[in-house]
């Protein structure tokens, strides 16, 4: 008798269930292609800062490096980055650019992901 003790997260023995509904998950894996590219985009704490102000109110790159206590050329990367994924746009007005979330669907991912952190921190703080 194997008296190897087994993790309790993983399965003991590699039994893979039903052939046709693993077949019909891997082909539904298409629908999320790309996403990794945003989550690992916003993964950087800069970029999710730019984001969450953003999600506030119109911003130049002036007031966004002041805010930030970042160079201006180090929000013009992150910027272009967003803006790389369709994150952000920008426009110019005079000598200033100002950008905005492109989408609004980034504002409801923000809420969510910080509704998700305050939750967690909250439990934390109950335990």
């Amino acid at each position: 008798m194997n008296t190897r003790e087994f993790d309790d997260d993983v399965c003991e023995s590699f039994e893979p269930s039903s052939t046709d509904r693993l077949n019909e998950l891997k082909d539904r894996l298409p629908e999320v292609e790309g996403l990794s590219q945003i989550f690992r985009v916003l993964g950087d704490e800069t970029r999710t800062k730019l984001i969450y102000l953003l999600s506030l109110e119109e911003l130049c790159v002036c007031d966004l490096a002041e805010v930030l206590g970042i160079s201006v050329p180090a929000v013009s990367h992150h910027l272009r980055l967003l803006r790389a994924m369709r994150l952000v746009k920008h426009r110019r007005d005079g000598r200033s650019v100002y950008y905005s979330l492109d989408d609004h669907h980034i504002i409801a991912l923000i809420r969510q992901a910080k509704e998700h952190y305050a939750e967690e921190t909250n439990d934390s703080v109950k335990s």
